[in-house]
């Protein structure tokens, strides 16, 4: 546990800073009265505040100069001025024993509990530097006794820490809380525990503060105490009763602390004194004797093992005290251990020996007391890496020297191939790397990645010795891995130019890469994906670059993707490469495969301007700057989407076209418009591109702005279009104005910045009006955006199906979009020309609940209207299963006629609900006198309607017909009589049989009960609602980029 003495200093920084302060701030902190009223009556600002923001108040408090505070408050200084951090002259008066100083402030406060930043008030600074004087002055004006700082820290936390033993007694006495708790739930035992103030700690355990009580890191104050070494506290709290097992959140002991901290020796003897447990573990699995290990406690390790610590209980990760006292070089504890009997050859963590840790955190003193236990050095650990290849990657070459001298195989290779050598030279260990290399080992062994150590130094060695005795040791530059690459590869890769050289000094690089570098990318298995200069170029190694160049002809190399290394530079914004690769010839103006795509594309779309004016200061910046990818886009076209202003400033400065066009018509200024990009579309603009530019589907920036929601651009782009005198009602290739996309996006800045023109107050185009797209989406707000501006009379526009805005919303069942329509006086009864549905009929049909309720109880649905089937609203909502808007539209039916109403099929409500299975609706329908012996135009009554298809039904009433002949149920029109009915009967007649045979009566013939092929029922469903080939509207449409850059499409309204 800490409490910061750092806020003492900072209150006391008064007294160390004052000459630097105006001369009142020195006078009063000097407590010279007569020089003070002095300067005051000289025009000195008795509240001015130095850099601090200390005031001469502040001074002369912290000097405990009651002369020089009366005279500052004789001419009104504010004595609630507060310095930087937020301490009042009450607070410095607390922190410096100022007792005549705070009697002359405290009549003049308002609050004696004022907080500092910390969250201190005065009680706490006096109780923490211990002035009972003070703490009783404070007390008796009213300071708060149990009052918080931010971490939850009491006036009684401050004396306990700081051993204010007086201060404690007289805060207990006055009502302090004992047993309080920080926010980590320090209390004020903790406290004294930590700092070893056992005066206090004794007072705090005699009043029954509980000896056993835990932070919330579950630490107890005996914890604390051995933590911090404080074995006088120790002892008291062990006297009083303290836990000596207790375990913390960690599962970790007193004695664990005790075993591993600086001063924790006594703390440690006095635990085992009172029986501690020696061996007990920590959710981690380290006992006391881990930890003393770790931590190169030799004396306490000795304790703990004399007091029966085991000597090869693993942790966790399977290591034992040896490996922990091994791993950080802890030499004595080592010999102890293996003194006692400790396992040497026992493996731990990834089934390393004590004496790998050893060797590879480079303890060659631990090495030399491991060496001689008597196992096999050329044991291998779970990755089948030797002691060997642990010295060489620590890089102690006495290490190393050890093993070998002990007779360690140097060519010995783990599960991924590499033999010691490939860890010493990856690691740039060059004392290994010759150690190993005159012991015999090979410089040409490749391991399972086909990597010699001469590619993994070329990788890690910038400075160059190890990769420069690999090769004078007849190591390979020309060998390459299994991916192709070769030692310049690597060293290209991470920009060791020294490594280059060395290996061009060796064999020149043209040679090496045979010849020209395109081998690189030819069809054998050895090649490389990609070139040396790719990879220097793509990671910005200038100076390795430069090398490559020198040696290598052709700097156009390709990768397979058709990239260039220019482009790869320009891509990553890399100008020094840039500028290097183009004085050595590379071209501007080549393409990638894919996507047609040059260097100056790459530096548009990644947005590196400086990049851009290299490569456009050549003599083919004209030829270059309009350049087209596959899809037709400029590197200005790029440059626009990606948003990089500066990239489009450079372009248009270099006569870069704003009118050129991709394959679907965009032009830059399409790309503004999307994306958002004010500045971009400002400069577009300012360069004479066009406003009323149209794509292949007609649209314009205005629209593709609306539709994104782009008000700022759109702004900007109207303005324009007014001061060019454009026409402003822009209609796309369907009709649609930018208002319709504003509206069915719901981007009602867009809708009101577009209604503040008078041109688009005038609605028209597409007759799926801009209503009819905010309500078919729902967007309530721009709905009611237009019926205000525009006012009611659009409520009822139809479009060119007849269809009104409420049939739009109540096909999309948004109901607050409903609602809306009908306060502003929507006719609940318009049928549309293709159906002659009403806006309830499509609600029914759809099973709209929510808006079938709103439409039915608004008394303007007429519920005996009927489509072009003569279906009815309940016939509609019966047939396709909604039972509850069918109940809906039953509870306002009150008329026995339209409760049998019959369709064109003349099916009654009940004949559809039967045949639907709507028990309840059937049931509501019954009691409201629907007709059981209606009869349809098969000659089925609802009973009949019920069966699942023609031939059960025949044969209900063939059954019905003999068990009930007068039933009214069963009751069948008599009609022609036909073979087929005959049949259905008794197939074994023939055609010319009777209906009468040997006594056998024969129902009625049932030609007609067969069902002829279904009508349409009900209106057909409502698919796109703004006329002819309209598409459902996509974001996804609208950015539609292949990579890295997409073209956009608008998506499209449904019509």
């Amino acid at each position: 546990m800490k409490f910061a003495r750092s806020s003492s200093r900072k209150r006391m920084s008064t007294s160390r800073t004052w000459r630097s302060g105006p001369p009142l701030h020195a006078a009063a902190y000097l407590g010279n009265a007569e020089i003070m009223e002095l300067l005051i009556l000289s025009g000195a600002r008795v509240n001015a505040k130095d850099n601090k923001w200390l005031t001469p108040l502040h001074r002369a408090v912290a000097s405990c100069s009651e002369e020089a505070v009366s005279v500052l408050l004789k001419h009104s200084a504010d004595v609630n001025a507060r310095d930087k951090n937020w301490q009042t002259p009450l607070h410095v008066a607390a922190g410096n024993k100022a007792v005549r100083c705070a009697e002359a402030l405290v009549p003049l406060l308002s609050n004696v509990n004022v907080a500092d930043r910390a969250g201190r008030t005065a009680l706490h600074h006096a109780a923490f530097s211990g002035h009972l004087e003070m703490v009783k002055l404070l007390l008796s004006r009213g300071a708060n006794i149990n009052a918080l700082d931010k971490k939850d820290r009491r006036a009684i936390h401050w004396a306990a820490y700081m051993g204010q033993a007086d201060v404690v007694r007289l805060l207990v006495v006055r009502g302090a809380e004992v047993d309080c708790k920080d926010k980590q739930g320090f209390t004020p035992l903790h406290a004294a525990a930590s700092s070893g103030m056992a005066a206090v700690l004794h007072h705090l355990l005699g009043l029954g503060v509980p000896v056993n009580d835990v932070n919330s890191l579950g630490n107890s104050p005996l914890h604390v105490a051995c933590y911090n070494g404080q074995n006088v506290v120790v002892h008291e709290l062990l006297a009083s009763g303290a836990n000596v097992n207790q375990v913390n959140k960690q599962g970790i002991t007193a004695l664990h602390f005790a075993a591993s901290t600086h001063q924790g020796a006594l703390c440690q003897e006095l635990l085992l004194a009172n029986k501690a447990h020696v061996n007990p573990r920590s959710k981690d699995g380290k006992t006391p004797l881990h930890m003393a290990a770790s931590h190169g406690r030799f004396s306490r390790a000795q304790s703990l093992i004399k007091n029966g610590a085991e000597l090869d209980l693993e942790d966790k990760s399977g290591n034992s005290a040896v490996h922990l006292a091994a791993r950080h070089g802890h030499q004595m504890v080592v010999a102890a251990l293996i003194d006692h009997g400790a396992a040497t050859a026992k493996r731990g963590s990834h089934g390393m020996f004590p004496l790998h840790l050893a060797a590879l955190s480079g303890f060659s003193h631990c090495c030399r007391k491991l060496l001689p236990s008597g196992f096999d050095i050329d044991t291998p650990d779970d990755f089948g890496r030797t002691c060997l290849h642990a010295a060489a990657a620590g890089g102690n070459v006495e290490c190393l020297n050890l093993l070998l001298n002990a007779g360690a195989d140097f060519n010995r290779r783990d599960n991924f191939g590499r033999t010691p050598l490939h860890y010493a030279a990856a690691n740039c260990n060059y004392h290994c790397v010759f150690a190993l290399v005159g012991s015999g080992a090979s410089v040409r062994e490749l391991d399972k990645r086909g990597c010699s150590p001469l590619h993994y130094a070329a990788a890690g060695d910038a400075a160059g010795k190890c990769l420069e005795y690999l090769l004078r040791n007849d190591a390979d530059p020309a060998v390459r891995d299994h991916h192709g690459f070769s030692p310049v590869h690597y060293a290209s890769a991470y920009g060791h130019t020294l490594c280059l050289e060395l290996i061009a000094s060796e064999t020149p690089l043209d040679v090496l890469m045979d010849t020209s570098g395109l081998e690189l990318l030819s069809d054998s298995e050895c090649s490389a994906p990609v070139s040396p200069l790719h990879l220097a170029a793509y990671h910005g190694h200038c100076g390795a670059l430069e090398v490559l160049l020198s040696s290598l002809l052709e700097v156009d190399v390709r990768s397979p993707e058709g990239r260039t290394p220019l482009s790869l530079a320009c891509s990553r914004g890399h100008q020094e490469c840039v500028s290097l690769l183009l004085h050595h010839g590379a071209t501007p103006m080549s393409r990638d495969y894919s996507h047609k795509r040059t260097a100056v594309h790459a530096a548009a779309l990644n947005g590196y301007p400086e990049c851009l004016r290299l490569l456009m200061s050549g003599n083919n910046q004209h030829t270059s700057v309009d350049v087209q990818d596959s899809n037709g886009q400029t590197p200005l076209m790029l440059a626009v989407l990606s948003g990089h202003t500066e990239c489009v400033y450079s372009l248009l400065g270099q006569g870069a076209s704003v009118a050129a066009k991709d394959r679907w018509g965009r032009t830059a200024l399409h790309r503004g418009a999307v994306t958002g990009q004010k500045e971009c579309v400002e400069a577009l603009l300012q360069r004479g591109a066009s406003v009323c530019v149209r794509d292949v589907r007609g649209r314009t920036p205005v629209h593709l702005a609306a539709a994104c929601g782009r008000v700022g651009v759109l702004g900007v782009l109207l303005q324009a279009a007014s001061s060019y005198h454009a026409p402003t009602q822009l209609t796309d290739n369907q009709g649609y104005t930018p208002l319709h996309w504003a509206c069915y996006n719901g981007y009602d800045g867009c809708v009101e910045l577009l209604l503040e023109h008078e041109a688009f107050r005038n609605i028209q185009g597409n007759s799926f009006s801009p209503l009819h797209c905010a309500v078919m989406n729902d967007n309530e707000g721009v709905a009611e955006m237009l019926l205000d501006s525009l006012g009611s009379a659009i409520v009822n526009t139809i479009d060119s199906k007849g269809r009104t805005p409420l049939h739009a919303a109540a096909f999309s069942d948004h109901v607050e979009c409903v609602s809306l329509l009908l306060g502003h006086g929507a006719h609940g009864n318009t049928t549309d020309t293709h159906t002659r549905s009403t806006p309830l009929m499509m609600a029914a049909h759809n099973g709209q609940t929510n808006t079938v309720e709103v439409l039915v109880s608004s008394d303007k649905a007429d519920l005996t209207l009927q489509d072009r089937d003569r279906n009815t609203a309940l016939h509609l909502a019966c047939g396709k299963g909604h039972e509850t808007s069918a109940l809906l539209i039953l509870e306002k039916i009150h008329d026995r006629n339209l409760v049998n109403c019959t369709n064109a099929a003349l099916q009654t409500p009940l004949h559809v609900a039967a045949k639907s299975g709507l028990t309840v609706v059937v049931q509501e329908l019954l009691g409201k006198g629907a007709s059981i012996q209606a009869v349809d135009e098969n000659g089925y009554t609802p009973a009949l309607a019920c069966a699942p298809n023609r031939d059960v039904a025949d044969c209900l009433a063939l059954i019905l017909s003999s068990m009930m002949p007068s039933s009214p149920m069963v009751t069948i029109a008599t009609l022609p009589t036909t073979p087929r009915a005959r049949t259905a009967v008794n197939h074994h007649h023939s055609s010319s049989s009777k209906h009468t045979d040997k006594g056998v009566v024969h129902a009625p013939p049932l030609s007609a009960l067969r069902p002829r092929p279904p009508s349409q029922a009900g209106p057909p469903v409502l698919r796109g609602l703004g006329g002819r080939g309209a598409q459902r509207l996509g974001l996804r449409d609208i950015l539609k980029r292949p990579r890295p850059l997409l073209p956009f499409n608008p998506r499209p309204m449904p019509g």
